[in-house]
């Protein structure tokens, strides 16, 4: 069995699998937020305080080392669309949802000090890195970015756009809801079975009723992408199980708070050889 690539420190699931870049997932540890946002919600979208919110963004930012004014957030709308951010987009969507990237769920980045960022409560979040181009990627993929084929535009993106080897390409698919939790309907296995080449992992669990594995699936599609196996990289945590880490829109029945995913390269000091 694989390693758990997610590991906990000091509030937050820190990436292992990159040790070259700064990269995970949020907890619900460590914020200021009330009731059902307690305490870390760092999403401006649901009916937590705005100040609460900036509040914990601020302090998250303090604890990655990565200043707000350096974080891109995009707007995500569940589609599939895939935009090349930089320092233009630095602040973006940062203290207001509304003036995040705009129509877009997948943004990435080849430059430096900046720290792309993306918002959860059990949909899967996708983490992109080309080692040798040091290009990095996030995705936002629930169902609907998941057979809209989101994991499939990004690397097409690198590949066409960046002229990235598939070789090169790594995936990291962080914390989400599991199997173990998500039941979805006929819609829905209709609509993976239409993107998945390979066999669909579901079980009915009754009538027009059935469990579905989103982080299994989004890895099915790397692989029909062409990227190696060994370079993906799957959490097993479930989103709706782990209460006491996690908000779950499942399990809270929407009233809950969101967790954040991040990937940022911090700037490589230069090497003075006048010294």
């Amino acid at each position: 069995m694989k390693k758990e690539p997610f590991q906990y420190k000091d509030g937050i699931l820190c990436l292992t699998a990159w040790d070259t870049v700064t990269a995970g997932f949020s907890t619900r540890e460590g914020g200021v937020s009330k009731q059902h946002y307690a305490s870390l919600n760092l999403g401006l979208h649901v009916r937590d305080q705005q100040e609460a919110v900036h509040e914990n963004r601020r302090l998250l930012a303090e604890h990655l080392h990565f200043p707000l004014h350096t974080w891109i957030c995009s707007e995500q709308i569940h589609d599939n669309i895939v935009q090349k951010v930089g320092v233009s987009e630095q602040g973006k969507g940062v203290y207001a949802y509304e003036d995040g990237v705009p129509g877009t769920d997948g943004i990435y980045t080849q430059e430096e000090n900046i720290l792309l960022t993306s918002c959860y409560a059990d949909c899967v979040p996708l983490y992109f890195y080309a080692p040798s181009r040091r290009l990095i990627g996030l995705a936002h993929a629930g169902w609907k970015g998941t057979v809209k084929g989101i994991a499939l535009e990004m690397i097409k993106k690198w590949v066409h756009g960046e002229h990235i080897p598939l070789s090169d390409i790594q995936v990291a698919i962080g914390p989400a809801i599991g199997a173990c939790c998500y039941v979805v309907d006929d819609r829905v296995i209709d609509a993976v079975k239409e993107i998945v080449n390979n066999p669909v992992p579901y079980r009915m669990v009754s009538e027009g009723q059935y469990t579905l594995d989103l982080k299994e699936i989004n890895r099915l599609l790397c692989l029909q992408a062409g990227v190696q196996e060994k370079h993906i990289f799957m959490s097993s945590l479930c989103t709706s199980c782990e209460e006491q880490w996690f908000f779950s829109h499942r399990r809270d029945r929407g009233n809950t708070g969101r967790m954040l995913s991040f990937i940022g390269f911090k700037e490589v000091p230069s090497i003075d050889s006048s010294r």
